[in-house]
């Protein structure tokens, strides 16, 4: 088969994995107004919780007391990226949420990378956020609180590379469900009291439903079809795109409209992630020349 033939199955099933979990963001913003931002991921972490659980086996973990605190840490990280991830989202649109969530692995790309032009994608990324912050008294501009939560959340992306890594190295392939697991007890006592006003109509309880399986079950099974087939220039520079992915997300869902300085800023952050990709690939490829 033709390599860019071959090519098209992974690139589709990733696309399909980012517009699920944008798409996932913004239905479960719908159910904010119903049972607040906290019970949203309370009930979407603890569904997801179970649906992974049930696909990866998590019963077959063996938790000990030398790596118990892995799976805390990986767990813990996880349920605060997901809950000021939504706390933002509940603020301010998902497609700039998702932008500025996005600085988080763009800025470990860029720094654990050292060549000349991460200067410049630096200074794209960095042009992005100053047009996306709250500045001035604009009737576009955002809600200050929402920004440092998304910020906040992009922090937290930055450390699940690291803890996400370790975690798989020490459970494998069922550590998702089990940070999803510690992820819903970490945030329970937060929203466990609007959660339980999900259940209170099938509408609801089936739309939180389906929150969980395209934020976590969906995106899940996709990606890893493509992470074994996609190579890793590929899958960096499509993800990049996952900022307007989920600002179209917000426009077709939620009628979230953007003005055009805002959608420069999250092309910006694109071009810069974008970047960021192609220059570590390069590196890579010359540091395997010199080893040969």
């Amino acid at each position: 088969m033709p390599p860019s033939k071959s090519l098209l199955l992974p690139i589709g099933a990733l696309i399909i994995a980012m517009v699920s979990v944008q798409a996932g963001a913004a239905f479960a913003k719908i159910l904010f107004p119903i049972i607040g931002a906290q019970g949203t991921v309370v009930l979407r972490l603890s569904l997801a919780a179970l649906m992974l659980g049930a696909v990866l086996r998590i019963w077959r973990v063996r938790i000990v007391r030398a790596n118990w605190h892995i799976a805390l840490i990986y767990g813990a990280n996880l349920g605060v990226m997901n809950l000021l991830y939504y706390l933002a989202v509940a603020r301010i649109p998902v497609g700039i949420a998702a932008a500025l969530e996005f600085t988080g692995p763009l800025a470990v790309a860029i720094f654990t990378s050292r060549t000349r032009l991460d200067l410049l994608w630096a200074a794209l990324a960095v042009g992005g956020i100053v047009l996306l912050l709250p500045l001035g008294g604009a009737e576009s501009a955002l809600d200050p609180l929402g920004v440092i939560f998304a910020l906040g959340a992009g922090l937290g992306w930055a450390l699940y590379i690291f803890t996400g890594r370790r975690a798989g190295n020490t459970f494998g392939a069922p550590a998702p469900a089990l940070g999803m697991m510690v992820a819903a007890l970490i945030t329970m006592p937060l929203g466990a009291g609007e959660a339980m006003a999900g259940f209170s109509s099938l509408n609801i309880f089936l739309l939180a439903v389906a929150v969980a399986a395209l934020s976590s079950a969906v995106p899940f099974a996709f990606e890893m079809a493509a992470l074994r087939r996609l190579p890793p220039q590929a899958y960096g520079t499509l993800t990049s795109m996952e900022p307007a992915i989920g600002a179209l997300s917000g426009l077709v869902i939620l009628h979230e409209m953007l003005p055009v300085h805002q959608w420069l800023a999250i092309g910006l952050v694109i071009l810069a992630s974008i970047g960021t990709t192609l220059t570590v690939r390069a590196r890579e490829r010359g540091l395997e020349k010199e080893t040969d």
